[in-house]
């Protein structure tokens, strides 16, 4: 199948260095303490933060440091075939580990020592990209809620398919088997939190691949401090000040 036409687009009519559209939401959830809506394209992710606040398990507690918790989960009618998902089916156990170790590695865990923070993300719309989608959702709930963080994290995909390195993957182009890469990182501090990837790819076009995920991941950022700046703008405006 051909991914990239010869006139040089890709099957959603996208360039391929070209990210699809994004949209965020704050406060969607009012009896969270910070949360957000995130859409990149036609998928579309929800994330709550609680906390930080009391353990509830006691033999969980860190006396240095505050307890990441983090569940993530699909909408049954998130995706286009309507299988149930058993709840903690292994899939959703591994995405759930990436999104907690990367939010721990922006969350500045040490000022709130004895006290957990849970993250619940929840996948509404399915069409690729769900892994980084689901990191800019939380990353925005967490800065709604609040919580003290190193800088923000943001994520993207990027991939290669018929010899030409593509940015922010679709569903269509995710499932055609070629290698994708989903990068995290600390925008500001210049850090990479998260690198995962299916398939292998020759150094140097992993290379190229990777830096496209990165210049995906800078465009999200620079949109999250947009939206976090313009919410700022329309609290002051309530308040008066």
């Amino acid at each position: 199948m051909e991914y990239v036409s010869p006139e040089g687009l890709r099957l959603d009519g996208r360039r391929p260095l070209e990210m699809r559209q994004i949209k965020a939401e704050i406060g969607a959830v009012s009896k969270a303490d910070g949360s957000a809506v995130f859409e990149m394209g036609n998928t579309k992710v929800i994330a709550a933060v609680y906390g930080p606040r009391e353990v509830q398990n006691r033999s969980q507690q860190l006396s240095d440091q505050a307890l990441v918790r983090c569940e993530y989960s699909m909408a049954n009618f998130s995706t286009g075939d309507r299988m149930r998902k058993p709840k903690g089916d292994r899939r959703s156990t591994e995405i759930s580990l990436v999104i907690r170790q990367t939010m721990e590695a922006c969350i500045l865990t040490h000022l709130m020592p004895r006290s957990q923070i849970d993250i619940f993300v929840q996948v509404l719309q399915a069409d690729g990209g769900t892994r980084s989608a689901c990191i800019n959702a939380a990353t925005l709930a967490l800065a709604d809620a609040g919580i003290p963080m190193r800088d923000l994290v943001t994520s993207c995909s990027a991939g290669y398919l018929n010899s030409t390195p593509l940015l922010d993957l679709n569903y269509v182009e995710d499932s055609a088997g070629g290698p994708d890469v989903t990068v995290g990182i600390l925008p500001k501090l210049d850090k990479v939190t998260l690198l995962q990837m299916d398939a292998k790819l020759p150094l140097d076009t992993f290379e190229n691949v990777m830096q496209l995920a990165i210049e995906g991941c800078k465009a999200v950022a620079n949109y999250i401090r947009e939206v976090l700046l313009e919410n700022t703008k329309q609290l002051e405006c309530r308040r008066g000040v």
